[in-house]
């Protein structure tokens, strides 16, 4: 997550890089569906974290993007491009 290097409040940070850890242990915590396999997780601390990742043939892919309340409709975006690109990068190899 290129933008986790640009957020200031270490409070904040460490909450995000703590979120990931739980997920690669399998424990998504607060997520929601965003449509076609990709998901939002919600990080309740400082400007509301995102991050977004997809479920595809039983794989978890965490997607590198995300960002805060303020950013959310353009990640979000973003993360449809991205996952877009990861199913048809998937398709390729079967």
């Amino acid at each position: 997550m290129g933008r986790l290097r640009e957020v200031k409040n270490l409070s904040a940070k460490a909450a995000v890089l703590a979120r990931i850890n739980r997920v690669m242990n399998g424990n998504l915590g607060d997520h929601k569906s965003i449509g076609n396999g990709l998901y939002e997780m919600r990080i309740i601390k400082g400007s509301g974290y995102r991050v977004y990742y997809g479920q595809y043939r039983e794989v978890t892919y965490l997607l590198i993007c995300g960002g805060d309340k303020s950013t959310q409709k353009s990640d979000i975006v973003k993360a449809r491009e991205l996952w877009k690109e990861i199913k048809q990068q998937e398709e390729v190899k079967v």
